[in-house]
């Protein structure tokens, strides 16, 4: 990612990123960093997520590192409150933590699967919102983005919690920018298509063939590296995009208009 410091787009600003630990969150939580922000690290990733902190001040920025899982309401309060302790207030916030989904049909997927990936990927976004929301309103406004996906606009199969919470996010996404666009907060999505990261190197297991087909549904012709989706969402934070509100923002390489 090119650095940006001497923008200073997010100078003085406080933003929170979960999911920091690796792929699109490390990707966004350094360029808040570069652009001025400090920056608070969450995910349950104690050691990559210090990384991260470290990656943050070693170029010269700002930031600490917070113990999260998003699904667990007590965690993220503590998360929320840290950031104001540690930084003074919370501007801007990335919604991002995920879990790989699905790998059955609906009728062999178990029921603790599901209810995990619901619980990371839709509630944890609600409660991250329910506990910056406060904050930012506090702050006088900003920015909140949450991490969709080409999966929360078209369907995939043996994939139904992930599909399904990712829907939900977008439909969270859309309530809450309506709910506080008249109080100095805005609040839109992203739907990345495959980015490199923790998770899709998981998904993917190493196998050659299983990432050229991947790549191979994305018209683009490869899979994304996570600074280009980091990108998208430091855009919809910044001042460029003032009237962008309640969208989910496809990152995809073409993959969702074939």
């Amino acid at each position: 990612m090119t650095d940006a410091r001497a923008d200073g787009d997010f100078h003085g600003k406080v933003a929170l990123v979960t999911g920091a630990a690796h792929g699109i969150g490390r990707a966004s939580a350094l360029g808040f960093a570069r652009r001025g922000a400090a920056v608070v690290v969450a995910d349950i990733d104690d050691e990559a997520g210090h990384q991260t902190v470290e990656l943050i001040k070693a170029d010269g920025g700002r930031a600490a590192y917070a113990h999260t899982d998003v699904s667990d309401s007590a965690q993220v309060a503590a998360m929320v409150a840290q950031a104001v302790a540690t930084f003074g207030r919370l501007d801007l916030a990335h919604n991002n933590a995920g879990i790989v989904g699905g790998g059955a049909d609906i009728a062999d997927m178990p029921e603790e699967v599901w209810n995990r990936g619901i619980a990371v990927m839709l509630t944890g976004v609600f409660l991250c919102m329910k506990y910056e929301i406060p904050q930012l309103l506090a702050a006088g406004g900003g920015c909140i983005v949450n991490t969709s996906s080409g999966a929360g606009l078209i369907g995939f199969p043996q994939m139904a919690n992930y599909v399904a919470a990712k829907h939900g996010v977008i439909g969270l996404t859309r309530t809450a920018a309506l709910e506080y666009a008249t109080r100095g907060i805005r609040i839109n999505a992203v739907c990345p298509g495959t980015a490199r990261s923790a998770m899709v190197d998981e998904w993917i297991g190493g196998d050659a063939t299983k990432e050229a087909q991947v790549a191979a549904l994305h018209p683009i012709g490869r899979i994304a590296e996570a600074e280009e989706i980091a990108e998208a969402v430091l855009w919809l934070c910044s001042p460029g995009a003032s009237f962008v509100l309640g969208h989910s923002l496809s990152v995809d390489g073409g993959y969702v208009i074939q």
